[in-house]
């Protein structure tokens, strides 16, 4: 197991770049309806963060002519952390190259195609904006908080598992296994900062990312969010739970937005700072591990993904299939 320790400091999940075809729309569902805060917008962009977060956005809604991932982005600690992380990158023959002011609010970045394909950015600094925690004359939808973790869709787990531990000096806290004498890895958990994840791998199609998880304040925020959510038409978008995660202890609601972008309402995970954390394991048959009451999840959860964009370019990356067979889950009926 990985002791994560490096020559670099990767702090957390940083924030995330979502492709939308119609931006009023897509702004009215995140910020009228899920309660987001908008930070900032152009003809292009709208900028968004939680209530909780004091930097410029976790969140990027860009137009474009399809939906997906524009890229996702990890913060570190200083820019001696990005010029380690450049070194790292060259000695492992990713494409990558540096950027300045690039993207609204961010100062220095590293962006990288990383092995798998992933378009990432690595920051240390971004700009400042006011903490609406307290607020609460603001709070509206599911009181969104923050940006917590990305789910990831990959042919090989473990090649993605050892790029993420070994390489980037990230933590497994939770792991679902292949049944049988000799099982392979399924899914892993895998944490920077001090909870569940801040990046999910789970077996199947990709390079794609499956969902954001954005951290809301209790199991009532997402109740409440479905109960707007049923209000104001937007009934379809909901497309699994309210129910709790076995694998995180999380109260979850997943959601699709009018492009089918997926991300998830996510409360109440544990913290996992102890050096002797012992990885939690899961068998991919336990009816418990996805959901802890047991309901199975919809085929769309398991077959569904969101494609991801290379750096400037317009087209998406290519989609290879997993190297253990494509399947969804055994609890779930075929389509």
């Amino acid at each position: 197991m990985s002791s994560g320790r490096t020559g670099f400091n990767i702090v957390r999940a940083g924030h995330i770049e979502y492709l939308v075809t119609d931006l009023k729309r897509a702004r009215r569902f995140y910020a009228d309806v899920l309660g987001f805060v908008v930070t900032d917008s152009d003809s292009r962009h709208v900028f968004l963060r939680g209530l909780e977060e004091r930097q410029h956005h976790s969140l990027t809604l860009t137009r474009s002519d399809a939906p997906g991932v524009g890229h996702f982005a990890f913060r570190v600690a200083d820019d001696g952390d990005l010029d380690a992380l450049g070194v790292l990158m060259k000695k492992r023959g990713c494409k990558f190259w540096w950027s300045d002011g690039e993207e609204e609010g961010v100062g220095k970045a590293l962006r990288v195609h990383d092995p798998f394909g992933f378009p990432v950015e690595f920051y240390a600094d971004m700009k400042k904006e006011p903490w609406m925690l307290q607020r609460f004359d603001k709070y509206r939808g599911g009181s969104v908080m923050r940006l917590d973790h990305f789910n990831l869709a990959v042919p090989s787990v473990e090649e993605a598992f050892d790029w993420y531990t070994s390489a980037l000096g990230f933590v497994c806290t939770e792991t679902t296994e292949t049944e049988g004498s000799e099982p392979e890895l399924w899914a892993a958990w895998l944490r920077r900062k001090q909870t569940c994840h801040d990046v999910a791998l789970m077996t199947g199609k990709g390079p794609r990312v499956h969902h954001a998880g954005f951290t809301v304040a209790d199991r009532q925020s997402i109740m409440d969010c479905a109960d707007v959510l049923g209000a104001t038409g937007y009934v379809g978008s909901m497309e699994r739970g309210p129910g709790r995660h076995g694998i995180s202890n999380a109260f979850f609601l997943y959601l699709r937005d009018p492009d089918g972008n997926r991300l998830e309402l996510y409360t109440g995970d544990y913290l996992s700072a102890d050096p002797d954390w012992e990885p939690i394991r899961w068998k991919l048959n336990d009816p418990q591990r996805q959901t802890f009451w047991g309901a199975p999840s919809p085929p769309s959860w398991f077959n569904d993904a969101m494609k991801v964009r290379s750096f400037g370019a317009s087209g998406f990356v290519k989609v290879r299939r997993a190297k253990i067979v494509d399947r969804p889950d055994p609890l779930t009926p075929a389509h």
